[in-house]
């Protein structure tokens, strides 16, 4: 049949057709990818931590970035060669060397800028609202393709040893701060403290503060030994002095006067008073959020407050370094020491004081202890158990073994924690 007596658009439309939605795969392969390059990996952590799957699915991806770089890749090399060769072969049988011409301009064209250049803009320009919907597609992507991206990488590896060259782990599309080569290491400390300051929003002071029973104070009416024996002992730099209990404080004792007062051998009740009523107790609501109270501590030029209820009855104390802490990690000044409630045995295990904070120990130990509900791990314990458990006693949360110490005035006083390994395990 001579090249004049073919029905082209016949002949064209189902190429045509098939090279369009193979350019649409691309792009949206492209889109996808970009999507992934450009997402903010601290607000998909919190998506995760809220129990969107969406953003669970994509954080198991990126675990494996290098496969799923692998997997875009060849997704995007079989898609272009297969619209390139489509294309080739109608062009090819026209039998003009201009049309071949034409064909190869027009399709590397198409590939280049409405499958590759334009969606990877959109998916910069949109990466939550690509990447989340696209979720399941790229887990399925992976899955399928996982065996033939094995291979290609087995390949890839043994050629790069080859000539010489050491492999390097694939990190497009890792947007972890610890996958930063070595010249931006010290980024990372960074990066982790500006994901605990987003973090600062959906934490309240009654999430971390010192709770009542645990509260250091000065009480006027006691005998005044005992009174002069706490002041030159405690380790604070202020202390609530009240009359009576708790709930009535008069004031804040900065040590420095009273250390000052103490040494001139001036020192009485009516002094300690007076000190106490120059700085007034400063009472903030258990539902501030720490974002909110650094900058009450910033604008109002305080380092420690007072926890109250909606009834105005106080629940514990909260101070500036307790919100700091949360961001950069506990300040001590010895370097094995993990937290002063926190004790590591030869074992491998960890003495812990019941009232410590559960937030504490997550942040400290890396542990995934539930932080919705009680927020020591005594009462974390006791939520579990439903009631006073004896010394001796042992259960497991969230892949810890807790044995229990100490029990005593209803509450648990210490236990020991260890990871669940497969031997302790089976033991138990």
């Amino acid at each position: 049949m001579e090249p004049d007596s073919i029905d082209w658009p016949v002949v064209w439309a189902a190429p045509t057709i098939t090279i369009l939605v193979l350019i649409a795969l691309s792009a949206l392969v492209a889109a996808v990818e970009a999507a992934f390059l450009n997402l903010n990996r601290y607000r998909l952590r919190n998506l995760a931590r809220i129990g969107n799957r969406k953003a669970r699915r994509i954080e198991l991806l990126l675990a494996q970035s290098d496969r799923v770089a692998m997997t875009f890749l060849l997704c995007r090399t079989l898609l272009h060669a297969s619209a390139a060769a489509i294309a080739g072969v109608v062009a090819a049988h026209s039998g003009m060397a201009v049309t071949f011409a034409l064909g190869v301009a027009c399709i590397t064209l198409l590939i280049m800028v409405f499958g590759d250049l334009v969606p990877r803009a959109f998916g910069a320009r949109f990466p939550e609202r690509i990447a989340l919907p696209a979720s399941w597609l790229c887990a399925g992507l992976f899955r399928t393709l996982q065996p033939l991206t094995w291979l290609i990488e087995k390949l890839s590896n043994g050629l790069q040893r080859g000539i010489g060259i050491a492999p390097a782990a694939g990190r497009a599309l890792s947007t972890d701060p610890a996958d930063a080569p070595s010249g931006f290491a010290a980024a990372h400390t960074h990066q982790r403290m500006l994901a605990r300051i987003l973090e600062l929003q959906s934490v309240t002071v009654e999430d971390i503060m010192i709770p009542r029973s645990e509260i250091s104070s000065v009480y006027i009416d006691d005998d005044w030994d005992s009174i002069l024996d706490l002041l030159r002992t405690t380790p604070h730099t202020r202390l609530p002095l009240c009359e009576g209990n708790l709930d009535n404080v008069v004031g804040m004792l900065h040590m420095k006067k009273v250390a000052h007062a103490l040494a001139h051998g001036a020192l009485s009740r009516e002094i300690l008073l007076s000190i106490a009523r120059e700085r007034e107790a400063y009472f903030v609501p258990e539902g501030t959020t720490l974002d909110v109270q650094l900058q009450n501590f910033q604008r109002d030029r305080r380092r420690i407050a007072l926890v109250v209820d909606e009834y105005g009855d106080i629940r514990g104390l909260v101070t500036l370094e307790d919100i700091l802490e949360e961001i950069v990690g506990e300040f001590t000044s010895d370097p094995g020491t993990l937290h002063r409630d926190i004790h590591r045995d030869a074992d491998g295990s960890y003495v812990v004081n019941g009232a410590v904070n559960v937030r504490v120990l997550n942040r400290t130990l890396g542990w995934s202890l539930p932080v919705t509900g009680p927020r020591t791990l005594n009462g974390l314990i006791l939520e579990y158990l439903e009631n006073i458990p004896e010394p001796g006693t042992s259960l497991k949360i969230g892949g810890l073994s807790i044995e229990i110490l100490q029990a005593v005035d209803n509450a648990v006083k210490t236990a020991r924690i260890r990871p669940v390994t497969e031997e302790t395990a089976e033991e138990g």
